[in-house]
């Protein structure tokens, strides 16, 4: 072989073998590039992102909606969300025959989309008749729509009987209430207690809100009144109730009144099987909690994903109509779907601290948003009313 052809046949094996290793190369990139869109594919499969706020179907389970309340409508259609809205026996709100006038209107006009729950006075509880008056109340509040029965903070915090003493859930003259709804397996949502900020000092309290609050409030902030019930007095009550009505369905709003700790929420709903909770005003406490420990308040999330309900507490009456208050509601909807959807750094004008994002699964999301209020609910949102 000639020194020629030795240097044109070396020459030829050289771009060969190049070529060789470009297109191996280029299959390499072309399968990791495959491989990192297939990844990001099942991500966006299991994860839903904040873009995906409006596309969702949602259903915020504790709010306080009075009036006509069009404008604030039209938000929550936009926002893909229906609404139950909870009467409450409540001095700052207007008289309970109004809220439920309203409550039924909003019905009728906008079926499928809004449900109510209906709640009972304790005016005149010291008479001999209340207790079968309330009874026919709350039956006639069911026969026009109602699929559930609040009962309120008032019973535990404020209502006395005819000796002084502080009326407490499982009171003898609640309990004919609580075995219909038991029997005739209609939810009762119950808020009683309160934060447990609300038995500490203003500069003790963990958020800001629960300051706000209760400086807005003083009747109801425990720490200035020593002779009234302890947290623990309260809620021993509640779930002696509960465990005498083992197969009442049951709503405990704002995480059951112990959102300081979701293991404290865990126990609770490990020892009553048939209890949900609600988020409602009680989200914060989750960031703050996931500002230190994400990973506790993820796995509680996760662990009772069949038993949690999305609600904001939000209220929307007459004298909210216009675009400021609609604008609060949807920014607080938003906020909180970045907080439980997405990995997102947030801050909280609430704490200092800042924290991430929880990022559920999509299907964890879904049960939580919608799913969980569907099947503790049963036919709340059809369209028919």
């Amino acid at each position: 072989m000639s020194c020629g052809n030795a240097v044109l046949k070396f020459s030829w094996y050289r771009h060969l073998r190049g070529l060789a290793v470009f297109v191996v190369a280029l299959f390499g990139v072309c399968s990791a590039y495959g491989g990192a869109a297939s990844a990001a594919g099942a991500f966006e499969n299991r994860y839903y992102s904040a873009a995906d706020f409006p596309l969702v179907e949602k259903i915020d389970a504790h709010m306080h909606i009075h009036g006509v309340a069009d404008r604030f409508m039209a938000q929550a259609i936009h926002d893909n969300f229906r609404i139950l809205t909870i009467n409450v026996d409540y001095p700052d709100f207007p008289a309970l025959a109004e809220q439920e006038s309203a409550a039924i209107s909003l019905r009728q006009r906008y079926p499928g989309r809004v449900a109510f729950a209906a709640t009972f006075s304790v005016q005149g509880f010291a008479a001999a008749d209340w207790t079968q008056t309330t009874l026919e109340q709350i039956e006639a509040s069911l026969h026009k729509g109602a699929v559930g029965v609040k009962i309120w903070k008032n019973i535990g915090m404020a209502l006395k009987d005819a000796d002084g003493q502080y009326v407490m859930p499982d009171d003898r003259r609640l309990e004919p209430i609580i075995a219909r709804l038991e029997h005739d397996h209609v939810v009762l949502l119950g808020h009683q207690a309160e934060p447990l900020n609300c038995w500490l000092p203003f500069e003790k309290m963990t958020v800001r809100s629960d300051q706000e609050y209760f400086r807005e409030h003083p009747q109801y902030h425990m720490y200035e009144h020593p002779q009234m019930p302890s947290h623990e007095r309260i809620l021993a009550a509640r779930d002696r109730m509960l465990a005498a009505h083992p197969a009442l369905r049951f709503d405990a709003v704002h995480l059951a009144s112990l959102e300081w700790d979701v293991d404290k929420v865990a126990e609770f709903l490990d020892r009553f099987p048939n209890a949900d909770v609600d988020l409602a005003a009680r989200l914060v406490h989750l960031e703050l909690q996931a500002a230190s420990d994400p990973v506790k308040v993820r796995r509680f999330l996760l662990r009772y994903q069949d038993r949690i309900l999305y609600g904001s507490d939000d209220n929307y009456g007459p004298q909210d109509a216009d675009l400021h208050a609609v604008a609060e509601v949807h920014s607080g909807w938003v906020e909180d779907w970045r907080f439980l959807a997405t990995a997102a750094q947030m801050r909280s004008p609430d704490f200092a601290k800042p924290f991430r994002g929880l990022q559920l699964p999509r299907e964890v999301i879904d049960k939580i948003y919608r799913r969980n209020a569907e099947s503790l609910f049963i036919g709340a949102w059809n369209a028919a009313p």
